[in-house]
């Protein structure tokens, strides 16, 4: 099946390829063939890639130009020749299994007219067939000074482990220079990504500088799909070569003759370093485990050289070392994740705003103490400072523009909006919003615009203005107006200055006169302070 590379993967394969190394080993750092390592360098190039200049070139931008140009021809993840190897597996594996070469193989299969490159049948043998390669094994030389170190696992142990509060197995992740014979050890209760990482950064400071390349088991942290001549590395560690400017050259599966100087120190640190000692915790191991590798593993004659490989370290190898890092490597977070509904990604427990346009899409992130980078199909697409856990890192223009100020809270883009559809639908926005906790208020200012989409600008405009006469200050209001058409309704005609506008139960001032015709109305009678004396009578009617 095809298999995207990923970014880290490209930009190593440029990498290998600048410091001078072939296209047959490009295409290897990827897992990829020498043709779709030449299509990633014909695409650097032409992206303006100087091969003599430095690494420095190798940016975010230049590698999606590169990812961009080379698109893949493979949907099933092969070409035509393994298909025709597949039509004819039969035959593959039944001379497989006589014992035939790969080069005998592919004589016979093109006297049948099946014409495939071997190199693409050797990969078909050994991934479909029972195929191994056949050699005597023969002593390799040690190579030139500072180059080589092999590196393995190894299990010591029982240690107590203060943290867990009980003995745990511990291994022994072991450095060796190839040149010298020089070693370091360096203990660990796991074997993660991490634990190799704070070992190989102990080592540097050990030695005092890193090595070109390192021969490392095929350990899952490192090589993530493993194979005699194309295998995959995992992007972590990719990432920590190219920080630290080492090539790795992992040893096949099964095969310990590939780094015979580690794998011979497993019994002598085993036997020598940790065999009859007691450890307080993994830390006394380790300061003891360092002392041992400088002052009696480093001083000892060596069987094969014949001499101290500390001090033919410090002769030939310590000078020509790469620089050793002088600050300390930061693991990256590596995921994929998927934008949400709400246009963020969650990151250890933060959030990340991304563009709209991604959202239910899958990202490729990669983040450390200080960024967090997004890719989308090998382009950065967005890159956020790192947050804690909880924290939240949003960026107002990767919002849709309606929902901009309700998610930032932003009474100012929100009066804006309403500013937009009329002079006196704004001032009613900033009159809603005039409260102690404004964005309690914004609900009604969206019930507002909602209004607004309904019956239009000018209705809510004319509305809102009616109401602010009047210092009526409610959306419901402006909603019964427009729902019963009433905010177009001529209002009363203003009172004149020197008149008194009738009282509402006010009588009519008729019924205050009395006369030979119009007798006194019962009710019109006075009352001084009590009953009515009936002496006076006739003075109480004089009154009328």
């Amino acid at each position: 099946m095809y298999r995207e590379v990923s970014v880290i993967e490209v930009r190593e394969m440029l990498r290998v390829w600048m410091l001078g190394a072939g296209l047959r080993r490009v295409g290897a750092v990827a897992g990829v063939d020498r043709k779709t390592a030449r299509r990633y360098r014909d695409a650097a190039v032409a992206a303006g890639l100087d091969r003599d200049g430095n690494t420095d070139q190798l940016t975010d931008e230049l590698i999606g130009q590169v990812v961009e140009a080379v698109r893949p021809d493979r949907p099933n993840g092969h070409g035509m020749a393994w298909e025709l190897l597949c039509d004819n597996h039969d035959r593959i594996a039944e001379w497989v299994d006589k014992g035939l070469s790969v080069v005998k193989i592919a004589d016979l299969l093109a006297r049948e007219g099946v014409m495939v490159p071997q190199r693409t049948l050797h990969r078909y043998c050994v991934e479909r067939t029972g195929y191994r390669g056949r050699g005597d094994t023969v002593p390799v030389a040690d190579g030139d000074p500072g180059v080589e170190c092999q590196i393995d696992f190894a299990r010591m142990g029982m240690i107590f482990d203060a943290a867990a509060g009980r003995p745990r197995v511990a291994h022994a992740l072991i450095f060796t220079a190839v040149y010298s014979r020089h070693m370091f050890v360096w203990l660990t209760f796991s074997q993660t990504l991490e634990a190799i990482l704070a070992g190989c950064e102990a080592a540097w400071a050990f030695f005092g500088g890193v090595f070109k390349v390192l021969i490392p088991d095929n350990m899952k942290p490192i090589v993530a799909q493993a194979d005699a001549t194309n295998p995959r590395f995992t992007v972590g560690w990719l990432e920590y070569a190219q920080a630290r400017g080492f090539v790795t050259d992992p040893a096949r599966v099964r095969s310990p003759q590939d780094k015979p100087r580690v794998e011979r120190i497993v019994q002598y640190v085993r036997g020598n370093f940790f065999a009859g000692e007691e450890f307080v915790d993994l830390a006394d191991a380790q300061a003891r485990a360092q002392t041992w590798c400088a002052d009696k593993a480093g001083l000892r004659i060596h069987g094969t050289t014949c001499a101290q490989p500390a001090v033919v370290f410090a002769q030939c190898e310590a000078a020509v070392l790469l620089p050793a890092p002088t600050a300390a490597y930061q693991l990256p977070i590596y995921a994929q994740v998927k934008v949400h509904r709400d246009y963020h990604v969650q990151i250890k427990s933060a959030l990340y705003s991304i563009p709209e346009h991604l959202r239910g899409q899958t990202l490729w992130v990669r983040a450390d103490a200080e960024l967090v980078k997004m890719y989308h199909r090998g382009q950065l697409v967005k890159t956020h400072p790192r947050q804690p856990a909880g924290g939240r890192s949003t960026d107002p223009g990767d919002l849709p523009a309606e929902k901009t100020a309700y998610a930032m809270r932003d009474l100012g883009r929100l009066i804006a909006t309403a500013a937009g559809h009329g002079p006196d639908i704004a001032i009613y926005a900033e009159r809603l919003l005039d409260h102690e906790l404004p964005w309690t208020k914004m609900r009604q200012v969206y019930r507002l615009l909602g209004l607004v989409k309904r019956y239009g600008a000018t209705p809510v405009n004319t509305a809102c203005g009616r109401a602010l006469e009047l210092d009526v200050i409610s959306v419901t209001k402006i909603a019964a107006m427009l729902e019963k058409a009433t905010e177009k309704a001529p209002s009363e005609a203003p009172r004149a200055a020197s008149g008194l506008a009738p009282a509402r139960f006010a009588r009519d001032p008729r019924e205050y006169r009395t006369g030979p015709s119009r007798p006194k109305p019962d009710w019109m009678s006075v009352i001084d302070g009590g009953a009515l004396v009936t002496g006076h009578h006739n003075e109480q009617e004089g009154l009328w």
